[in-house]
């Protein structure tokens, strides 16, 4: 195999197709991705979908979704190939199977047919001696002939490492060197009974057919590094450079779980969001996310916080990384969020409204791009898309499907007598006969009624907001009715009547 040229950086991003796409794991992506870009490398994307049993159908198109919308393109990968494909761990066991035998053949691993029984006595015993498991190596090791028995009397043959008997010392560009003393790293499985890789076993061998240079993953990693060293060693692999990130916590300290979501429907609260699909439907715009994530664990220098891609990309160093755990701050990442929306240009606003649209199903989703245009107008100094939808959504729903909020309802409407009902019954001929159908003339319309009618602008345009959206939420009263049309805007005036008995 043709190796990389000296000095060409090769990060890449490894995640398990087991669910959406963490807003952790998107920060380890987005860090990989930027190193690579700094240094003209090559960001590499590979599935870890050796873990046949917790593997999900379609979460790896999820995935590679997800990574295309906050705009972290891979260079070699799904979807796109290259020289060192495949890049999906379950296209390549002939590799690992291969290079277990290596080791075999080698003398640097052995069989082992142990049933999870025998496994679970001898973890019982050494808790029994107050002493932590360590697997013992077999003074005789078994041979193929021994394993093709122990598979023939239906027992589980696997292959363990041989670990080395020595001092592995993970030099982390982040936290330093880290020492694990001769004896922390036990004999571990590399293949397991069906075939398959383990994850360590996987993670190093592709490691090393893919040339990666750096790797950047979660500190909860770290004390998976030791086994790798020992593979390497063992395997005769390069030994790229480790960065274990912080990780990323609620601003209680505790950790980003996606056990949050179910704790928050449980106490009847609305879930927070925690992938990264959550934030995508929930209406935020991957500009803000990108930049809000790269600050949890890294600085840029000179408090710096709001960053386009290019100086990201520029300022990035792993030198930059923090060894302390980074804090998720939700209202800090609205802040972020509204000022990006309020940033940007019209027609990207539009084309990120129509993604977050359909994916949360939004009323306004069949919109053409003038009246998408006007409606995102009204919603000016929106936090998220989602705000768009509370603020102007009912105006989009068919008719029948507007609920009436009964508070509303009661104190805008019913109050003193019906007077809310009495001031559309006067207001709707006005109505009817505007003309021209723009927010200047309905202003003007309604204020010359507040005049004729020593009424204030709100005794009026309350009632019209609760007949068209059944609240009392909604854009400037004029901007309201042209969004809604002439033709609603009566037929809704009149059900509103016809609902307070005033037909």
């Amino acid at each position: 195999m043709a190796h990389a040229p000296a000095g060409t950086v090769r990060t890449r991003f490894a995640p398990s197709p087991t669910g959406y796409l963490h807003i952790g794991g998107a920060r380890t992506a987005l860090f990989n991705w930027l190193l690579a870009r700094r240094h003209g490398g090559a960001f590499i994307l590979r599935i870890e979908d050796t873990d046949v049993e917790r593997n999900l159908p379609d979460a790896d198109a999820q995935l590679m979704e997800d990574l295309r919308w906050l705009g972290l393109g891979w260079d070699e990968g799904p979807g796109l190939g290259g020289p060192r494909g495949p890049y999906r761990q379950s296209e390549r066991l002939d590799l690992y199977r291969s290079s277990a035998a290596r080791l075999l053949d080698a003398g640097h691993a052995y069989y082992a047919f142990e049933t999870p029984g025998e496994l679970d006595a001898m973890r019982a015993a050494a808790q029994a001696r107050r002493r932590p498991f360590r697997y013992s190596r077999p003074a005789r090791r078994p041979s193929a002939a021994d394993a093709d028995r122990a598979r023939a009397e239906g027992r589980p043959v696997v292959v363990r490492l041989c670990v080395p008997n020595q001092e592995f010392i993970v030099h982390d560009l982040v936290l330093g060197d880290v020492t694990f003393r001769p004896g922390e790293v036990e004999d571990f499985v590399i293949l397991k009974s069906n075939g398959w890789p383990t994850y360590h076993f996987a993670v190093v061998v592709d490691d090393e057919a893919m040339e990666i240079t750096h790797v950047l993953r979660a500190q909860e990693h770290l004390m998976n590094t030791p086994k790798h060293l020992a593979l390497q060693a063992c395997l005769g692999c390069r030994v790229p450079a480790y960065a274990h990130l912080p990780l990323v916590f609620n601003l209680d300290g505790s950790k980003m779980s996606k056990r949050d979501k179910e704790k928050d429907v449980a106490g009847g609260r609305p879930p927070r969001e925690i992938d990264v699909h959550d934030f995508r439907a929930a209406g935020y715009l991957p500009e803000a996310i990108v930049n809000f994530i790269a600050l949890i664990g890294w600085s840029p220098g000179g408090d710096r916080e709001k960053l386009t891609r290019e100086e990201m990309i520029e300022l990035f160093s792993i030198e930059g990384i923090t060894k302390t755990s980074g804090r998720f701050d939700r209202e800090k990442l609205l802040a972020f969020n509204t000022d990006y929306a309020a940033a940007a240009p019209p027609d990207r606003l539009r084309e990120a409204f129509r993604d977050y649209a359909r994916l949360a199903d939004s009323p306004l989703s069949g919109l053409d791009e003038a009246a998408l245009a006007a409606a995102l107008d009204a919603c000016r100094g929106l936090r998220t898309f989602r705000d768009v939808d509370v603020k102007i959504g009912p105006l989009f729903v068919p008719d029948e499907q507007v609920t009436f909020d009964p508070d509303s309802v009661r104190k805008v409407l019913e109050k003193n007598g019906g007077k809310g009902y009495a001031v559309l019954e006067q207001l709707l001929p006005s109505v009817a006969a505007a003309e021209p159908w723009t927010a200047e003339r309905i202003d003007a319309l309604i204020r010359e009624f507040c005049e004729r009618h020593g009424a204030k602008l709100a005794d009026v345009a309350q009632p019209v907001r609760v007949a068209l959206t059944g609240r009392t939420i909604s854009p400037a009263i004029g901007q309201t009715l042209v969004l809604a049309g002439r033709e609603r805007t009566l037929a809704r005036l009149r059900r509103c009547l016809d609902r307070g008995g005033r037909a």
